[in-house]
């Protein structure tokens, strides 16, 4: 990866960082070549927009389901706990990127919590609002999805992976990967090494592709998937209705492609790109800098949309619907329908929940596009 100081931009391209207001040229994603620096992508691993503003006074539990209000009760106090586990003086100061931490006596008790339900019980909510009742600064406590982490390795390496995390207070992850054998094993040997520096866990997953009929929770297949972590942590159920079976929404019609196009020129910020070239960009740019390659974007705008043509592309632009959706960019298309995007043969294997997520995600961002077109016009 290529390591850039912090003072140099972030992304090369014709233009400021941010598009400009009405009038101006749409920018082209296409265009971006976003660099990241180390202690960027370290320092990016907050809860995203969407979450910025949770805390647990902000988790209204369903009355009828007490297990909501007993995760809340043990989240608090789990935290509370971080704060007398504080081993650095130096938690504000800058990153020792090559040091070596010292191991730290075994805690007393769990250090990992597992947070373990059905869609819509407000999981993330929760382990957002652990990230910031955490007693740390943003600095010694990270929290990214399970993809992300596995990003942040293939970009820095695992030794260096251990290094950066390994003097955290807390580490949150959202959406552990069940379906992925390869990254599960990854992140939970990632794990072990944090563990032994004393970094705390919180963690919520998905259901093994297998059992996606078989009932809500996924505490067993979590705790089995990493195997001799599964001590560490303290499993939260937490009950309440799953929208899963509510199933999916349906996709907005596509608009004329040169409404897509005028909609670009009129929106402030917004970005214009052909479906086909952007998939063919994902591929030469490392998926922990998609969020970089959509930073200051107000609006993705979109022509020719088609399915996409084979699974390493569409797990790209599921990390690209993923990011976009943190963000709350919304998307106007031309071309195929969202619910059109992944082939049936896709939505059956192995990594259907991912492609479900994604078009779920992105359809709901082309809902907003289109109020957003509704008010510009």
């Amino acid at each position: 990866m290529t390591i850039v100081s912090t003072t140099e931009a972030h992304i090369s391209e014709t233009g400021s960082e941010a598009p400009g207001g009405p009038g101006d040229a749409p920018v082209a994603l296409t265009a971006r070549e976003p660099h990241v620096p180390a202690d960027q992508l370290v320092a990016e691993m907050v809860p995203p927009p969407r979450f910025d503003g949770v805390r647990f006074a902000t988790y209204i539990p369903d009355p009828a389901q007490p297990s909501q209000t007993e995760a809340v009760r043990v989240l608090g106090a789990f935290a509370d706990r971080l704060g007398g586990a504080s081993r650095s003086a130096d938690g504000g100061g800058p990153r020792r990127w090559f040091r070596r931490v010292p191991k730290q006596a075994a805690p007393a008790g769990p250090r990992g919590v597992y947070l373990d339900g059905g869609y819509g019980v407000g999981k993330t909510h929760l382990l957002a609002s652990l990230w910031h009742a955490a007693p740390a600064a943003p600095g010694r406590k990270a929290f990214g999805t399970f993809v992300e982490l596995t990003n942040l390795v293939g970009a820095l390496g695992f030794q260096q992976t251990v290094r950066t995390l390994g003097d955290h207070q807390l580490l949150c992850i959202d959406e552990f990967e069940l379906d992925d054998p390869g990254d599960t094993v990854l992140v939970s040997s990632l794990l072990a090494r944090l563990v032994e520096n004393g970094v705390a866990l919180a963690a919520t997953s998905n259901t093994l592709p297998g059992k996606l009929g078989e009932g809500r929770f996924a505490a067993a297949d979590f705790l089995r998937e990493i195997q001799g972590l599964s001590a560490h942590f303290r499993t939260l159920r937490i009950d309440g209705e799953d929208y899963r079976h509510r199933g999916l929404p349906e996709a907005p019609e596509p608009y004329a492609a040169e409404e897509v196009t005028r909609a670009a020129h009129r929106i402030p910020g917004a970005s214009l790109d052909d479906f086909s070239a952007l998939l063919g960009h994902l591929s030469s740019v490392h998926p922990s800098r998609y969020g970089e390659l959509v930073r200051g974007v107000r609006a993705v705008c979109l022509t020719g949309l088609t399915p996409v043509p084979d699974q390493s592309t569409a797990l790209r632009l599921v990390v690209l619907a993923d990011r976009l959706y943190d963000r709350e960019v919304p998307v106007l298309a031309s071309g195929a329908p969202f619910d059109r995007l992944f082939s049936e043969d896709m939505l059956k294997g192995g990594y259907r929940k991912k492609y479900f997520r994604a078009i779920s995600r992105l359809t709901a961002l082309a809902r907003d596009g289109g109020a957003l077109v509704g008010a510009d016009g």
